[in-house]
């Protein structure tokens, strides 16, 4: 009986191919986890700041869609006293809820948003 070449080969090549593409789909959601922790511990590392601002445009991000369900994120770019511009995701309700051009004191932590007073134009 011979033996075929071609079945040995797949048999030896398919088992390491799938090996490698597991690691790399592991290795990928774990520097996801690791970057996310790491950007919670500095938001929590650093102090509350409630500063002057205005928010100067908006803008959303759709992920997923199609086949699957579809994930709105809302961020807000507010631009400081300074002149400096920070953008913040915010939650829907604050997103719906802010216009371009609102004035009043921000509050955030990092790269987290946690507020937004706006002045009272009177």
């Amino acid at each position: 009986m011979i033996k075929s070449q071609t079945g040995d080969f797949m048999f030896q090549v398919v088992p390491i191919i799938i090996g490698i593409g597991f690691i790399i789909v592991i290795v990928t959601i774990l520097v996801a986890v690791l970057k996310g922790i790491a950007r919670w511990n500095k938001n929590n590392s650093t102090p509350k700041l409630m500063v002057k601002a205005e928010a100067v445009a908006k803008r959303t991000e759709v992920h997923g869609g199609g086949n699957t369900s579809a994930y709105n994120y809302y961020f807000i770019t507010f631009e400081v006293e300074s002149g400096d511009r920070i953008e913040l995701q915010v939650k829907d309700s604050d997103f719906g809820m802010l216009v371009e051009g609102d004035q009043g004191e921000l509050q955030f932590q990092g790269t987290r948003y946690l507020g937004f007073k706006r002045l009272s134009s009177k």
